[in-house]
């Protein structure tokens, strides 16, 4: 059984920075793609960053593109996203998935273990 677990969200005023943090347990971490997705309230699931299993190869949502980045330490079993130049439509509950294959993928149908998220929250 593979565990993730995220951390690093909070609030911050926009234009801030975060970095979130997932660690995972149960597995070789190292074999798999991973991405992060967020939900608003009210709201489906969204896409944000994917990376391939050996860090190399990156996707992004538009939206985020160029403000953050996702990165991979196999050796510690964590995926990281850093957030800089927030915006108040940031705000969510971000949530990292481990996916079914090597490659980057972008559909939430496509991870097979999910953590329980953590919340950013950006101020205006």
């Amino acid at each position: 059984q593979v565990q993730l677990v995220e951390s690093g969200g909070g609030l911050v005023q926009a234009g801030g920075s975060l970095r979130l943090s997932c660690a995972a347990s149960g597995r070789t971490f190292s074999t798999t793609a991973m991405g992060w997705f967020r939900q608003a309230p009210g709201k489906e699931r969204q896409f944000v960053a994917a990376i391939n299993w050996n860090g190399r190869i990156t996707n992004y949502a538009d939206s985020v593109k160029g403000r953050f980045t996702i990165s991979r330490d196999n050796a510690k079993n964590t995926v990281y996203l850093q957030l800089n130049s927030l915006k108040p439509e940031d705000t969510a509950a971000y949530y990292c998935g481990e996916a079914r294959s090597l490659a980057v993928v972008r559909t939430a149908d496509e991870y097979r273990y999910w953590g329980q998220g953590t919340q950013v929250t950006v101020s205006s």
